[in-house]
């Protein structure tokens, strides 16, 4: 399963939902839908996006953790 670690992200690098929204063009809504990982695919352009903004890799966001049996 891939899970989604941008607020972790978001919390190192002190950067607050509403201004991440604002400067990467996302909705507060579908920022909060990547936030707790609810989306099921995100863009290419936004993954580009959001890692421009925080200084980071898309390793640094996204994580795979292999599914529970």
């Amino acid at each position: 399963m891939i899970v989604m670690n941008l607020d972790v992200m978001m919390a190192k690098r002190k950067v607050r939902s509403n201004d991440l929204a604002e400067r990467i063009g996302l909705t507060q809504a579908n920022l909060s839908i990547l936030k707790t990982g609810k989306a099921k695919a995100i863009r290419l352009n936004t993954l580009n996006a959001i890692c421009r903004e925080l200084d980071c890799t898309p390793g640094d966001i996204l994580e795979y953790r292999p599914d529970e049996e």
